[in-house]
């Protein structure tokens, strides 16, 4: 199990990045949060095996089709076993 912390710059608020960000971690098994900045970037903690959080990372480039993706900044972190993914309003 492994941890990171992903941050999404571009044109990623107002988009579904969040929601579609939901369902694909649910169906890769990744585990944890994405919400908005106050800077406009989208913050993702995300838990799972190495091989889900590759795939999860490589969507991350993509995301979902109105956004516009800049750059995905990953860094690991202390792993703390999250019961699902959620979408985290402010």
């Amino acid at each position: 199990m492994k941890h990171l912390n992903i941050i999404i710059t571009g044109k990623v608020q107002g988009v579904g990045f969040r929601e579609t960000t939901k369902i694909i971690a649910n169906q890769m098994m990744v585990t944890g949060f994405a919400r908005n900045e106050k800077d406009g970037s989208v913050y993702i903690e995300a838990e799972a095996e190495d091989i889900f959080l590759e795939e999860f990372v490589n969507w991350c480039n993509e995301g979902p089709d109105r956004s516009r993706v800049e750059s995905v900044v990953t860094t690991e972190g202390e792993v703390k076993n999250y019961r699902n993914f959620e979408i985290l309003k402010k």
